[in-house]
């Protein structure tokens, strides 16, 4: 009886994807494609940015970058919808215009569908703790909630499931409040 050997895809092949407004991933040899983001994903994407912008001009203690390649290793490539960095990692973190080393925050919002879900709770996040992510944030523009995982050993767990009537802070960003509620107001 023989194996089916899937075909490993790397780093180096999303190179040759074609530029047709898809969205294309590898995570650990697998290829993921998803189409680009809706209206309701970009407008949570772009109040967290504004959010966590304002946070940032009174307290320099990093930077974010939004929809930047995450390639740790040939096997891995990903596009995080927004990262930060700690102002004291900057330089170990980003290399040409490319992240090799793991972000502090990744902050993923979920595209609707099973596979797109998939993705995001259960590949991203393994991936994302195995390189050292501390924090990971789940934005769900349908039931309007923060899912927040924090880095344990080399696994990301579950901490809280924030909704809109809760307040949104992290230890990677001392003094950062939000309102559940502003990153999802229309």
């Amino acid at each position: 009886m023989s194996t089916l050997i899937e075909p490993v895809v790397t780093v180096a092949d999303l190179e040759l994807m074609p530029e047709n407004g898809s969205r294309y991933e590898v995570i650990e040899g697998e290829l993921f494609v998803s189409k680009a983001p809706g209206v309701t994903h970009q407008r949570a994407l772009m109040r967290l940015m504004l959010i966590l912008s304002k946070y940032l001009e009174g307290n320099s203690v990093g930077e974010i970058l939004s929809t930047v390649g995450f390639v740790p290793d040939e096997l891995n490539g990903v596009i995080p919808d927004l990262i930060f960095i700690a102002a004291c990692r900057i330089l170990e973190v980003i290399v040409g215009q490319r992240l090799v080393a793991a972000p502090d925050l990744v902050v993923e919002i979920l595209s609707p569908g099973p596979q797109n879900e998939r993705r995001d709770r259960i590949a991203k996040r393994q991936l994302y703790g195995r390189f050292g992510v501390s924090g990971y944030w789940i934005l769900n523009t349908e039931a309007h909630t923060v899912e927040i995982c924090m880095l344990e050993g080399q696994a990301l767990k579950d901490k809280a499931i924030l909704s809109e009537n809760d307040e949104l802070t992290s230890p990677l960003l001392p003094g950062f409040r939000c309102k559940v509620s502003d990153i999802f107001s229309i």
